[in-house]
This record gives structure tokens, C-alpha cells and sequence, in this order.
């Protein structure tokens, strides 16, 4: 049980991210965040003796609420609610309550109601994708905890703890590029905790379970792992590649280590880095994700027939993966086969609809062979999903206005979203 943390908007993100980081999350209630606290009803009150009522077990409910007396701040909230059941605030002091006392299963009802009565309000969605990872519904918890940062939580320390067990538990379904760019976020900011480096190692090495499952013999290599990719967030080329020169160095025969370093490497040195895709390959041969980096880097360097052959196999060895048909799509437009390759990137599309990467190369197809209409739509298509995948990212407020010149999207894994 981790320890708890009595005041969201007084404790610094640090260690906000170790109290809720842990499947057990005994945290002392927050109080609503700065700027977006519990919400208010709009409905009338009652008249008569039914509001005096509601009145009086709102305000002894306050009152347990401020004494942190969870059991009894529940019980009277509980009442409250019943006698006006559109009492939005005291649906999410209610649940706050149930928080403390780790009743996740109440807790998420409550959430849950805050979230229909004020369907905008991103805290509770934060809150509410809590509750439900301490209930181990993990996709759940993650779609709402990513809503609340659409949304928007503009209380830094509740933001930024829905930020990290989202990208913790990407990392738990395998997620691993879109939890590293998340965790990048918090090395931008400059947050080192030890928590961070550890995510960030988990995801690096593609490890799909959460902090608390890593294996203590794996610790260290996992630190190691995230000491680099955190290296990497920072722009600290030189540092990151001496950290994962290291790791390789220390854990050679380790599946992933060579496909971290490879990443790493991609930056400045991509001969090296497909040297080392292939060292992985050598451990894995299977590992859809190196070949597929074989032939996405290939393809950058403009040399499609090269790229053909490991784009095949990872259609081969991923036939339900979209980026392998993406790849072995760009790479049989650029070597002739347009219809063929046309073929693998609508399949890509059908797999993942929701990728702008895989719109982007299909609107490229489609100009080649004189579809404009069609290369149209997929090119609105792209810069649709791209502003969206973005708004998912980082929340709405890092998005401005319409994109004009969309970015060509690099290959999955890399350190860009793909």
C-alpha cells in the first residue's frame, strides 16, 4: 500500500506519481483541484422542508469531509445525492471519499455520475480512470484517463498524475512508442524521479506489465533502460548513447536491449542502428517490430528494393499488424507494383482506421496513379487524425489552429508518434 497524499493541489508531482503509480492507491482524499473542483448543479433546490433537509446533511457532510471522516463524509454524501439526485458536487466529494477508504468499485460509480451530469469536466474523468485502474480494468481506465486530457485538467498535479498511469498502462498493452512519448513530456519538464526513469525503461525494453510487476532481478536493467530514453527525451544524444552502449554491454543476450539501442541510434548513426535491428533479429527472429524498422529506415534512405524484401517478412510474421502492411505498401508503390502496393495500404487502413500515418501514404499512392479525389480525401483524412492523435497526446490546449502544412509521419517505434 502506497502512502497517501492529503492535498492534490500541495504536494509536488513527484510524489504524487509514487502514491497513485501503485495498483493499491490508499491516497487521503484531494480536495477539488484549483481551477476545476467539484461541480456545481444548475437545478433549483428544492423548496420547503425538503431543502432545509438536503442542507443540513450537506453541511455535516462538510463537515466529516474536512475532519477526513471517510466512513461517515460517504454515508452523508450518500444521503445528500439521494435527496436530489442531479447534486453533481456531492456525487465527487462522495467519490472522493470512497477514495480514501479504497472502495474503488463505489468510488468509480460516483465518478461515473459526476461524468454525466458534467459530461466536460476532465478531473473527474481523471478520477474516474483512477478508480477503475485500482479496479485492474485497465482499458477502461486508460480511454478515460486520455478523455481527461482532452479535456483538460487544469490542476497541474491531478494532470500530471492521470498523465503517468496512462502511460504506464499503455505500456501495459503494448502501447510502447505512445508511452515513451508521453513520459517524454515529463522529461521536458525536467522530472527525473525515479518513478519516470523506471516507466520509462519498462516501455523502452517493451515490457507490457506495469511498474509493480517488474521482476527485482530486471530492475537495474530496466533503470538503465530508462536512464537512456530518458537521455534521449532530453536531446542528450551523446549521454543516451553511452547509456545504451552500456546497457548493451551489460545485458547482450536480453531481447529488446538491442532494439532499444537501435532506436537510440536511429537519430544519427541508421547504419548502425539496422546492424543492431538485425543483432535483435539474431535473439528474435520473429520480432515484427525490427524488421519492420529495417524497412522503414530503407525507405528513407529511397532504397525501396532493399526495403521489399524485410517489409514482406514483417507482413509475413504481423499479417494483422498495420505498419507491416504500410511498409511493404510504400515499399512496392516506390518499386513499381502501385496496384499491389495500393492493396497493403488499404488493408493497412482497414486495420488501423484511426492511423494518420497509414492515410498519409495511401494519399500518396492514390496522386501517384492520378486518383485526386480519392488522395484528397485521405489527405483530409490525415490531417484530421493528426491534429486529433495530437489533442490525445497533449491535451486540446497544445493544439492550435487548422494544420496548413501537415508533417510527413516517420515509421512506428521511432522517437516521433507514428
Amino acid at each position: 500500500m502506497f502512502l497517501g497524499v492529503r492535498s492534490v493541489a500541495a504536494v509536488s508531482v513527484a510524489i504524487l506519481i509514487a502514491a497513485v503509480g501503485a495498483t493499491a492507491t490508499a491516497q487521503q482524499s484531494p480536495p477539488p483541484p484549483a481551477g476545476q473542483g467539484a461541480p456545481k448543479s444548475t437545478a433549483p433546490k428544492p423548496a420547503g422542508a425538503g431543502s432545509a433537509q438536503f442542507d443540513a446533511v450537506v453541511k455535516q457532510a462538510n463537515a466529516a469531509r474536512q475532519a477526513e471522516q471517510w466512513d461517515e463524509a460517504a454515508a452523508l454524501f450518500t444521503k445528500a445525492v439521494k435527496l436530489r439526485p442531479d447534486y453533481a458536487e456531492g456525487y465527487w466529494y462522495q467519490g472522493a471519499a470512497y477514495y480514501q477508504l479504497d472502495k474503488f468499485a463505489e468510488c468509480k460509480e460516483s465518478f461515473r455520475r459526476v461524468t454525466k451530469l458534467s459530461p466536460k469536466h476532465g478531473a473527474a474523468f481523471a478520477f474516474l480512470g483512477l478508480c477503475e485502474k485500482g479496479l485492474k480494468e485497465y482499458d477502461r481506465a486508460l480511454q478515460h484517463l486520455m478523455q481527461s486530457r482532452m479535456l483538460g485538467v487544469p490542476d497541474k498535479e491531478l494532470g500530471s498524475v492521470a498523465r503517468y498511469n496512462a502511460a504506464v498502462l499503455m505500456t501495459r498493452i503494448q502501447q510502447f512508442p505512445q508511452a515513451l512519448l508521453t513520459m517524454g513530456e515529463f522529461a521536458s519538464e525536467g522530472t527525473d524521479n525515479p518513478r519516470i526513469i523506471e516507466a520509462m525503461g519498462i516501455a523502452t525494453l517493451r515490457m507490457p506489465m506495469l511498474p509493480e510487476e517488474v521482476p527485482p532481478d530486471r530492475r537495474e536493467m530496466v533503470l538503465m533502460a530508462g536512464r537512456g530514453s530518458y537521455m534521449m527525451a532530453t536531446r542528450q544524444t551523446a549521454a543516451a548513447t553511452k547509456a545504451f552502449e552500456g546497457l548493451v554491454a551489460r545485458y547482450p543476450e536480453t531481447p529488446n536491449v538491442h532494439y532499444a539501442y537501435a532506436l537510440c541510434l536511429l537519430i544519427e548513426q541508421p547504419a548502425q542502428a539496422i546492424e543492431e535491428f538485425k543483432k535483435e533479429l539474431n535473439l528474435q527472429p520473429n520480432d515484427a517490430e525490427s524488421l519492420m524498422q529495417i524497412a522503414y529506415e530503407y525507405l528513407k534512405e529511397s532504397n525501396a528494393a532493399e526495403a521489399l524484401p524485410w517489409a514482406q517478412k514483417a507482413v509475413d510474421t504481423a499479417p494483422n499488424n498495420y505498419a507491416s502492411h504500410r511498409a511493404l505498401g510504400e515499399a512496392l508503390v516506390e518499386t513499381g507494383d502501385t496496384a499491389g502496393g495500393i492493396a497493403h495500404l488499404e488493408q493497412a487502413i482497414k486495420l488501423a482506421p484511426d492511423s494518420p500515418s497509414a492515410h498519409f501514404a495511401l494519399a500518396k499512392a492514390y496522386q501517384r496513379v492520378g486518383r485526386a479525389a480519392d488522395a484528397s480525401r485521405e489527405r483530409e483524412e490525415f490531417s484530421r487524425l493528426d491534429r486529433l492523435a495530437r489533442t490525445n497526446r497533449t491535451g486540446a490546449q497544445s493544439v492550435g489552429g487548422i494544420d496548413t502544412e501537415p508533417v510527413q509521419p516517420a515509421p512506428p517505434g521511432s522517437q516521433q508518434q507514428r
